[in-house]
C-alpha cells in the first residue's frame, strides 16, 4: 500500500489558518492473519518476544497501542528537501519518530508479507538535520523503538516548523515491521513526551486560527479495505463531517487526552462510579476494566475465542447500545460500531473490546477508534478540554 501526499485546504491568513489533513485507514493485520488462520501463532510469537525482552520492561508512560488492527495514517515531510513518511496520527502519545535509513533489519525495511516497503529517513540528505547525543527509547504495549534525538524541518499538512525535535529510530520491534507505517506522530500533551521533546502540535499552535484540532474517523463496513478513513482539521471545527453541537468536558490530566467518565451501561448492566478515561486514536478498540468487560459479555452473549484472543458474537444478532456518560451527557455506541466482521467464519463477528488488566496505574478505560468513529473529538489545547460531536457516516 502506498499513500499519496495529503490533500491540503488552507483557509484564512497566511500565518493563521485552518488546515485539513485526510487520514488513510489501513488494512487490519488482525483480520488478515485471522483469515489465514495464523493469528494465534502470531500472538504466541509476540508474547515470547516480550518475555525474552524482559517481560515487565515494556511498562512505561504510553498506553496500549493496538498495531494488530485498523488505525489511521497521515503523511508528513521531514528535512530539506522534504522526505515523505507515512505515520500513525496518535492522540495517545506525544513524540514524533521515524526510522533511520541506517537501520537495515528486516523490521526497519518492512516484512515482505506486509506488502509495504518502509520509507526510512536519510539524515545525510537533509541540509537542516541536526543530530544530538541524547538517546531515546519508547515502550508501547505492542513493542518498542530506540535510537537518538535530533531536530529538523517538519511539514505537517502544510504547517511548517523548522526545528522540530524527533526520534530517529535505529531499532524497532518486529511487530512494527508487519505494518505499513514509517513511524508515529504523537498529538498528546508535553507532559507525556519522552526526553523533554516538545510535541509537534504545541510548536504549530501559533499558525492556527484557534488552538484546537478536530478528529473525524469514518466507518467502513469492510474494515480491511484501504480507504480514506477520516480527517483531522487543525485550527478549527469540522462542520462537514460532525454535528454543530459540541459538548465539552474539562481534562482531568494534561498528559493523555484524559477526562472523567461517570457512568457506563449496556442492556441491564450498569456502572455508576467515576473513572478516568482517555481518548486515543492510536488504539483501535475499547479498553475496559474486567467488571465492564464481563458486563458487556453477559449483555451480548459473547464467547471468548482463545486462539484469536477476542470475544465473538453472531454477526446477525440484535445487540444493545453501549452508553457512556461523560460530563452529564450520554453517548450511545451502537452495535454497528462495536460488532466487527473480521471474517472469523461460522457467522461470527468480533466485539471491539479488550480487558485493560490494569494494575492501578494510568487510565481505567481507553476509548479508542470504536468511540471516536461514533463521536468527532475536538481537542481544545487552549482551554484544556475535549469536546464531542456526533459523527456523520455514509456506510452505516
Amino acid at each position: 500500500m502506498k499513500t499519496t501526499l495529503l490533500l491540503l485546504a488552507v483557509v484564512g491568513l497566511a500565518y493563521s489558518a485552518v488546515i485539513k489533513q485526510h487520514a488513510h485507514k489501513i488494512g487490519s493485520l488482525r483480520a488478515k492473519l485471522i483469515k489465514e488462520g495464523t493469528f494465534g501463532d502470531f500472538l504466541a510469537a509476540q508474547h515470547l518476544a516480550r518475555a525474552e525482552f524482559g517481560g515487565n520492561a515494556a511498562v512505561a508512560s504510553q498506553p496500549f497501542i493496538d498495531y494488530y488492527d485498523d488505525f489511521y495514517l497521515g503523511d508528513i515531510g521531514l528535512g530539506t528537501p522534504y522526505q515523505n513518511f507515512t505515520i500513525v496520527l496518535d492522540t495517545g502519545s506525544s513524540n514524533l519518530w521515524v526510522i533511520d535509513a541506517a537501520c537495515t533489519t528486516q523490521a526497519c525495511k518492512g516484512y515482505p508479507q506486509s506488502g509495504y516497503t518502509k520509507h526510512r529517513f536519510d539524515t545525510t540528505a537533509s541540509s537542516t538535520f541536526v543530530k544530538t547525543s541524547q538517546p531515546f527509547v519508547i515502550f508501547y504495549g505492542s513493542g518498542n523503538c530506540r535510537g537518538y534525538i535530533s531536530t529538523d524541518v517538519l511539514n505537517l499538512a502544510g504547517l511548517v516548523y523548522p526545528t522540530q525535535g524527533l526520534g530517529v529510530a535505529t531499532s524497532i520491534a518486529d511487530v512494527f515491521g508487519q505494518q505499513p507505517v514509517d513511524g508515529i506522530l504523537g498529538l498528546g500533551w508535553p507532559a507525556l513526551a519522552e526526553d523533554g521533546v516538545v510535541p509537534p502540535i504545541q510548536n504549530l499552535l501559533d499558525q492556527l486560527d484557534q488552538p484546537i484540532f478536530t478528529v473525524w474517523l469514518d466507518r467502513h463496513v469492510k474494515p480491511q479495505e484501504d480507504k480514506l478513513g477520516g480527517l483531522i482539521t487543525y485550527g478549527g471545527l469540522d462542520k462537514e463531517n460532525c454535528d454543530a453541537q459540541v459538548d465539552y468536558v474539562t481534562l482531568s490530566s494534561q498528559t493523555y487526552w484524559q477526562f472523567p467518565m461517570t457512568g457506563f451501561s449496556i442492556g441491564s448492566f450498569s456502572l455508576n462510579n467515576r473513572v478516568e478515561v482517555i481518548s486515543d486514536t492510536g488504539t483501535s478498540w475499547l479498553g475496559a476494566p474486567a467488571a465492564a468487560v464481563q458486563g458487556i459479555v453477559k449483555a451480548t452473549g459473547a464467547k471468548f475465542d482463545w486462539f484469536n484472543q477476542l470475544y465473538t458474537v453472531p454477526c446477525t444478532g440484535n445487540y444493545p447500545d453501549m452508553i457512556l456518560t461523560i460530563g452529564g451527557k450520554n453517548y450511545p455506541i451502537p452495535s454497528t460500531e462495536y460488532v466487527l466482521d473480521l471474517e472469523l467464519g461460522k457467522g461470527n463477528c468480533a466485539l471491539t473490546l479488550f480487558d485493560m488488566q490494569g494494575g492501578g496505574f494510568g487510565p481505567d478505560w481507553i476509548l479508542g477508534d470504536t468511540f471516536i468513529r461514533s463521536y468527532c473529538n475536538v481537542h481544545d489545547v487552549g482551554q484544556g478540554r475535549i469536546g464531542f460531536a456526533k459523527a456523520h457516516h455514509t456506510e452505516i
